[in-house]
Formats: C-alpha cells, structure tokens, sequence
C-alpha cells in the first residue's frame, strides 16, 4: 500500500510527513487514520516530547481529497476522531508549510504552537464554495483572533490569502525564505525537545485560549452541521462541478 504518511523517529521528535505529491498532498480518510495513529504514539510515549509536522514536494496539503467526501454516506469518523486529538493534544507541535495549505490545511494550523512558513505559502478556506461549513474549530478560533469581518472575508469569501496575512493574523508564527524554512523549523523542534517535558506540557496548558471543553463542543457542532451539508443538494452540485473541471484538465 502507498505510504501517504511517513512517520519517523529522530531522537524525541516524532517526524509526521505528507507525503502524497501526486496529489498535491490532499488527504483522503486513511491518511486521517494514520495522522491519528502518528499523534497517539507521540502522546502516549514519554520519550517523545514534539510532533514535527510538513509536507513533502513543496506542498503542505491541498485539503481533503474530494474523492473520499463525495459519497453523501461516506463515515467521516477518522476525521472527526484526528481534529479530537490534534485539539487535545499536550505537547508541543512544531508545523513547517511550504506552498498549499488548503481547507484542513489551515485550520490544523490553528491547534499547533510553533508554524513556520514559506514566503510562497498560500492559504484557503473554501468550505462555503464547497456548500460545507468551517471545521476544526475555526468558527470559534479565528473570529476570536482577528474579529468577525476579517474572518468572514476568509470563512464566508474564502480568499486566498499569503504568508504575510497568515502571520499578521496569528495563523502562523514566521515566514521564511523557501530554502530557510525546513532548517529554521527543525532547528525549533530540537530546541523544545531539549527542554524539560513536564514544563512544556504543563505551559501549553496554560496557554490554551479556550477550555478543552469549549473548543470540543464547537468542534462537534461544526461536524455536526458539516455532515448534514455534506449530504445536502450544494454539496453535490460543488462536488460535480469540481470533477468536472477535473475531466476537462
């Protein structure tokens, strides 16, 4: 089977990699059940202390692969089941996007603590355009870091948006040069590995904006919404006119 997923150990680094270039990295519902499984091992293996996670081939990950979501009864339980432990997950994540970061994309950035971009990294959020809903708790989480009308502009528009108006906005931490960043992101991980476990877990504690609860609460509300658009009439005719676009190259 392909290995859309690489995972490797590096000292105390849990290494996570995209590695779906054919495929602009999009994720379809086993590469959701390898991600969780590549979070599990880290947060239950007191030897790991970070998740490192990037894309291969330039690209971070064109979102969900619209194959998968195109059945209205499509179980999206390992999607729902890697969101739950992306957002509670306890020890620090250290994120490197080069290129597309689409969708999923974006928002998983929202539930990381280090991310580091390219200055060629671009952003989208097209769940309206797709008849969909936001995801990941970013109706909650990104209203409340820049306001409600800037938001919109990426939630309701979905406009693309650059590096530069990631970082402005908190979405990510630095841009960089393309051929700095996979350096400069590394170089972090290591850092917080080197650090004392207890005190990294217990600050990124500290530092969550929002209860575990709320976030979990919002996080189903959107799942739950998602899933009825998903089956509803926009969805579909999205989705068709998406494959055929496709079919005419």
């Amino acid at each position: 089977m392909e290995q859309t997923i690489r995972v490797e150990r590096v000292d105390a680094i849990q290494r996570v990699t995209i590695d779906r270039v054919q495929k602009k990295n999009a994720l379809n519902l086993a590469m959701y059940e390898a991600l969780t499984a590549a979070f599990v091992e880290a947060e239950r293996d007191d030897s790991l202390r970070v998740v490192y996670w990037s894309g291969a081939g330039g690209c971070f990950t064109a979102g969900n692969d619209l194959a998968d979501f195109a059945n209205p009864d499509a179980d999206l339980s390992a999607v729902l089941t890697f969101l739950d432990t992306l957002a509670r997950f306890s020890k620090p994540i250290v994120v490197a996007v080069d290129g597309l970061a689409i969708g999923i994309g974006t928002t998983a950035l929202l539930h990381a603590d280090l991310v580091y971009a390219s200055d060629r990294a671009r952003f989208k959020l097209p769940f309206v355009e797709l008849g969909l809903v936001p995801e990941a708790g970013s109706s909650l989480i990104l209203p409340a870091a820049m306001g409600h009308a800037k938001a919109a502009r990426w939630l309701l528009l979905g406009e693309l948006f650059g590096a530069a108006d990631a970082e402005a906005h908190g979405v990510v931490g630095q841009v960089l040069p393309a051929d700095a960043l996979e350096a400069t992101a590394w170089k972090a991980a290591q850092a917080l590995a080197a650090k004392p476990p207890e005190a990294l877990v217990k600050s990124k504690a500290l530092m969550r904006r929002w209860p575990a609860e709320t976030v979990k609460t919002v996080m189903r509300s959107e799942a739950e919404i998602f899933e009825a658009c998903l089956k509803g009439p926009e969805a579909r005719a999205a989705f068709a006119a998406f494959f055929s676009r496709g079919r005419r190259g």
